[in-house]
């Protein structure tokens, strides 16, 4: 079996970034399941996976527009202390839910100066190329139900 759409993909990753940080890794861990073609991984990642199979190690870099995209200062906006009423204190790395026209979107205090706040609506890995160790751990057919839902349904995925 070869990783293709609407197959149920288990994989053990590290991802780190140009300076060789580790942003993330599965390693002590269960492997991420996910399902091929659902748009459940970034979009650089899961193109590179097709065709690969059980046992398969890949090193794939990912350029931002295939990840997180490119970093918009247009999403990062200065607004008044006095926007968080009801927030005791408003720290950097804090997450809120903001209203705009388009819909709700998570924006991160990304600077606090006096009685001005900066937050920002772009993805924190956004600008990023992204670097991946990849070991397919399985493969399976999706059940009719993740295909459906297009998620992963059991271990190592989602539960209802």
């Amino acid at each position: 079996m070869e990783i293709q759409d609407n197959i149920v993909v288990g994989m053990h990753y590290t991802v780190t970034n140009d300076n060789g940080d580790i942003i993330d890794t599965s390693e002590g861990n269960d492997p991420l399941m996910f399902l091929q073609g659902a748009g459940n991984i970034i979009p650089g990642l899961e193109s590179a996976l097709v065709g690969g199979k059980v046992g398969d190690e890949m090193e794939v870099s990912v350029e931002p527009e295939q990840a997180y995209g490119e970093y918009r200062d247009e999403l990062r906006q200065q607004v008044p202390r006095d926007a968080f009423q009801g927030v005791d204190e408003v720290a950097i790395g804090m997450r809120f839910n903001a209203e705009t026209d388009e819909g709700q979107i998570t924006v991160r205090i990304a600077e606090v100066e006096g009685d001005t706040v900066t937050i920002d609506a772009n993805h924190e890995l956004a600008g990023e190329r992204l670097h991946f160790s990849v070991r397919i751990e399985s493969l399976r057919e999706a059940t009719d139900e993740e295909l459906e839902h297009g998620h992963v349904h059991g271990p190592g995925g989602h539960h209802h």
